[in-house]
C-alpha cells in the first residue's frame, strides 16, 4: 500500500461524503433562510416554526434523492472492498 493510494481513497471519501450530503443539506439551508425570513418580516420568534420546516425538507429530500445516495455509497464500498486483494497483496 503506498501513501499515493491512501491519499487516493481518502479524497475519494471525502469527495463522496461532500457528494451524498450536499442535497441535504442545500435543501435545509435553503428551508432555513426562507424560514429565518419570514421570521425577520413578521416578528414571529418560534423554535419550532425553524425546526419543522426543515425536518420536513430533508426527509422529502432523503425521500427523492435516497436511492441515489444508497447507490453511491454502495458502489464506492464495493469499489472499496473489491480493492484489499491489491492492497493486501
Amino acid at each position: 500500500m503506498t501513501s499515493q493510494f491512501v491519499l487516493t481513497m481518502g479524497r475519494d471519501a471525502l469527495t463522496l461524503l461532500l457528494m451524498v450530503s450536499m442535497p441535504v443539506l442545500g435543501a435545509v439551508l435553503v428551508v432555513g433562510l426562507l424560514v429565518s425570513i419570514f421570521q425577520a418580516v413578521t416578528q414571529i420568534n418560534e423554535a419550532t416554526l425553524a425546526f419543522v420546516p426543515k425536518l420536513i425538507a430533508a426527509v422529502v429530500v432523503f425521500t427523492v434523492a435516497g436511492p441515489w445516495m444508497i447507490a453511491t455509497l454502495v458502489d464506492y464500498l464495493r469499489r472499496t472492498i473489491e480493492a484489499i486483494p491489491t492492497v493486501v497483496g
